[in-house]
């Protein structure tokens, strides 16, 4: 497959690994409710999340024909194809937000087919979305913090309501997770900004944050590139490698940026009109037959 000269990928070679401990609060909220990360035994060989036979069809529409993925403990896992390919039906399936006409979803071994979004979400199948869904009328803080809601435990409606101490307490214990995650990607100056007013790149790092806010045991990335200059992928790579590096948390990307997919990915996957084509590493990837003549066609093999 043909990259540009100026891609992500030699972006990302100029930049230094580096650990931020703005999601130190995260994590640690995280390990007091039981979760630890992977053992190294585990990466990449642990089901976290499997789909299995996956059928959608909307009307005589096919999106997904027999589809079925697994993704594995504390890997990075992109799935591509062109235009319409299925992808992002395939995401919606497994979080919840369409249901399949046939086919099973699993998370951590429990079957989570017919669970709604939400349920979902809080179990901690956490994403982005391609067209962004974010309060635009708040500000970034207060998304982010909407991402808080499953986990704030006011004991009542009543509590919170009228602000009794330990509901004061708990909203401030919230609110320092909020801001160690704004502090993370280096949105303290826009953090009282009304999202509405913010450009494209600021708002889908503001849905990156509120994704995180809701503890993710797995994290699902739609299209985060998307309408980004190249400053602006450099930055959410470099995000995405480091909550991967902090959390050792399984992330699944779909993504049309071919760079940041073969470069940072420890698998990939494809689909065409619905169907899985391929299977492997980027290396197999890019050069499998079926996958460059469903991007180029036969004429541009």
């Amino acid at each position: 497959m043909v990259r540009e000269a100026g891609d992500i990928r030699k972006v990302l070679k100029k930049r230094e690994q580096r650990y931020s401990y703005g999601l130190t609060l995260l994590r640690d909220e995280m390990e007091r409710k039981g979760w630890k990360p992977p053992a190294d035994e585990e990466v990449g060989k642990k089901v976290v999340l499997r789909a299995e036979d996956i059928h959608l069809a909307f009307g005589g529409l096919k999106a997904l024909r027999g589809v079925s993925i697994d993704v594995r403990e504390g890997e990075i896992l992109s799935i591509i194809g062109p235009n319409g390919a299925g992808k992002t039906c395939l995401l919606n399936v497994m979080s919840g937000f369409y249901r399949a006409q046939k086919g099973e979803v699993y998370f951590n071994g429990r079957r989570i087919t017919k669970w709604p979004a939400y349920k979902i979400a809080e179990a901690g199948l956490c994403r982005t979305f391609q067209n962004l869904g974010l309060y635009t009328g708040l500000s970034v803080i207060d998304n982010v913090l909407a991402g808080r809601h499953p986990h704030i435990r006011y004991n009542s409606v009543l509590s919170g309501a009228l602000y009794f101490p330990w509901a004061s307490r708990e909203e401030v214990r919230q609110r320092a997770i909020a801001e160690d995650i704004i502090d993370f990607l280096e949105m303290h100056a826009v953090r009282d900004h009304i999202v509405g007013t913010l450009p494209y790149g600021v708002r889908k790092r503001t849905e990156l944050a509120r994704a995180l806010a809701l503890e993710p045991r797995v994290l699902a990335l739609d299209e985060p590139l998307a309408g980004m200059n190249l400053d602006e992928k450099e930055d959410i790579a470099r995000f995405v490698l480091d909550i991967h590096e902090f959390l050792k948390i399984p992330i699944i990307i779909i993504e049309h940026d071919m760079g940041l997919v073969m470069d940072i990915s420890d698998r990939v996957i494809v689909l065409d009109f619905g169907e899985k084509i391929a299977e492997g590493s980027p290396r197999e990837i890019a050069q499998n037959p079926r996958v460059i003549s469903a991007y180029l066609g036969e004429e541009g093999r």
